[in-house]
């Protein structure tokens, strides 16, 4: 239950109001930026509120018990706000949003309504859209360990171990050239064997594309060159002389933990559990009479 304000609330009831909605957004990297719906700048707890941002939010979805509140968020992508770079490059992933109901004649005279994170964000023509998310959106999340065949660790965290910051395991090349934003042809790592960076990453770091990661959907050599088709456009042009620093990639598999990585002891999934046929079966009984045994 919401501890509104006496002020407030006095406010809301002589049906005559001057009530706007302010948003502190505050990303992973600890910026805070705050936007608001009213006309002018707005200040409270140390942060301004800037106006005219185009930043609104459909009505909050509230409810009772652990079913999870939503919402979403719409604005304008400008330079006193959220920009294309930085959604791209990921500084807005995760980051916290607190939204608040206030008396514009009286900021003391406020309420939290809304406390959670950002989700998906899309974007386009100037304009994003972001999901955000409540703090029950938490109970959501799997906890423990996944019964599959394949390993459920991440390559290279602290459940795999494997240091994939070593040269084996990542090189740096320079872009030849590109065919649209998703075919990048690399040269400098002809040391590897083809397909060594299948569902691994490639990571920009110079260029109009610098700071930006994909995950590589296919890799293959063609002469001294790399051909790597990532998985989403890149956001920038590709020019040529690009640096990428191109990292290898697991596909779960019990030989390949074994075989490329050396990391056996560390594998996280379970390749003897029985498949559907073994599920599905039932016992029958060898021969054509009734003395026979039962497999």
């Amino acid at each position: 239950m919401r501890n509104v304000p006496e002020a407030l609330l006095l406010h809301i009831k002589s049906g005559v109001t001057n009530l706007c909605r302010c948003w502190l957004l505050t990303r992973m990297d600890g910026v805070q930026m705050g936007f608001t719906d009213h006309d002018r700048v707005l200040s409270f707890d140390e942060v301004t509120f800037e106006p005219a941002t185009g930043m609104d939010a459909a009505a909050l979805q509230s409810s009772t018990g652990l079913s999870v509140d939503n919402s979403q968020a719409v604005g304008a992508l400008s330079a006193v706000g959220l920009t294309d770079d930085d959604i791209e490059q990921g500084f807005y992933d995760g980051a916290v949003v607190v939204q608040y109901l206030v008396n514009w004649q009286d900021v003391e005279q406020r309420v939290l309504i809304f406390r959670g994170s950002m989700g998906e964000i899309k974007r386009g023509s100037g304009a994003f859209e972001t999901e955000l998310r409540s703090l029950s959106e938490g109970l959501n999340q799997p906890i423990g360990r996944a019964y599959l065949r394949q390993c459920d660790a991440q390559l290279g965290d602290m459940r795999c171990r494997v240091d994939v910051s070593g040269p084996e395991f990542t090189g740096d090349g320079e872009l030849k050239f590109a065919v649209g934003q998703r075919v990048l042809h690399v040269q400098g790592l002809d040391g590897f064997d083809d397909g060594w960076f299948s569902q691994g990453q490639v990571a920009f770091v110079t260029g109009a594309n610098a700071g930006a990661v994909r995950i590589i959907k296919m890799d293959q050599t063609k002469g001294l060159d790399r051909i790597l088709e990532i998985w989403e456009d890149l956001h920038h042009p590709i020019a040529l002389g690009d640096t990428v620093r191109v990292t290898a990639g697991c596909d779960k598999t019990k030989d390949i933990c074994k075989d490329k990585f050396s990391n056996i002891l560390n594998f996280r999934g379970f390749p003897q559990m029985p498949g559907d046929d073994w599920a599905l079966s039932y016992p029958v009984r060898d021969g054509q009479n009734d003395g026979g045994s039962l497999r």
